[in-house]
């Protein structure tokens, strides 16, 4: 048994302005199903309509998506309780947009950092807690899972607590590949722990020194036991390939179908 991925549950990283700008004729063209990127000033730049005329050419040509919530200098559990509100109003105009987008998945970040959030723990976790109490109201309301995406993460941790504490169907874990060789400096078996909660997968590759967003099987992750271990634990999550150049698309696409991933 291969782990494989229906077209209707795989995506492509595509930031909203790229999109907007060049990239939506060449995801309607290959059928590509965007994960739609709301980094930036994105959020404060366009408006609803703005939004709205993506959203109706891809519902127009029959895809689906899913939405990336920003991350960058954002704080959702953070401490000072000026920046914690304006992560919070950040983070909201994004879960507006699932109205919009009816996407299947909306991709989150805890931003645990043990190196600064360690000493109070709880505190930390009390106030990102609420915040994603309020936004998985958001999610569950449009049918959409929340996922949290380990990124600076060293386990899991913060992760199953936080699930464990949210208790709902409608939130779960998003593997990144790329993000535990470049940042946990592990491997995917320490995140057993984390796979059982198991919704999105983002796969990309790199060497273990740095983010660098390589096609699938360009660097020395190993995607051939996280595949296995999926197939046989019969888990579904849907799946987002992360390449930051067309050239690491293409490879990114063309190695997934040689390994019976991918049929499409």
């Amino acid at each position: 048994m291969t782990f494989s991925v229906p077209s209707t549950d795989f995506f492509v990283n595509a930031p909203f302005m790229q999109l907007e700008d060049d990239l939506l004729d060449l995801f309607i063209k290959h059928g590509l199903q965007p994960e739609i990127g709301l980094e930036g000033d994105a959020l404060y730049t366009r408006s609803s309509g703005d939004f709205e005329r993506v959203a109706v050419q891809l519902k127009k040509n029959g895809l689906s998506c899913t939405l990336h919530a920003p991350f960058f200098d954002l704080a959702p559990g953070g401490l000072d309780p000026h920046i914690r509100k304006a992560s919070r109003k950040k983070l909201r105009l994004a879960f507006e947009l699932i109205s919009i987008f009816q996407p299947k998945v909306i991709v989150c970040h805890l931003s645990f950092e043990a190196n600064k959030h360690g000493y109070k723990q709880a505190e930390w976790f009390a106030h990102s807690r609420k915040t994603w109490q309020e936004l998985l109201t958001v999610a569950k309301k449009n049918k959409t899972l929340l996922v949290f995406e380990n990124t600076y993460e060293t386990s899991p941790e913060q992760h199953i607590l936080m699930l464990k504490e949210l208790n709902s169907p409608a939130a779960g874990f998003c593997l990144d590949t790329g993000h535990i060789l470049a940042f946990a400096k592990n491997s995917w078996q320490d995140w057993l722990p984390a796979l059982d909660s198991l919704g999105h997968l983002h796969l990309h590759d790199n060497h273990g020194d740095s983010d660098e967003h390589l096609a699938v099987g360009l660097g020395t992750f190993d995607f051939t036991g996280l595949f296995r271990y999926l197939s046989e634990r019969v888990l579904k999550p849907t799946v987002t390939i992360e390449p930051h150049t067309r050239d690491d698309l293409w490879a990114s696409l063309d190695k997934l179908k040689s390994m019976g991933v991918l049929s499409m």
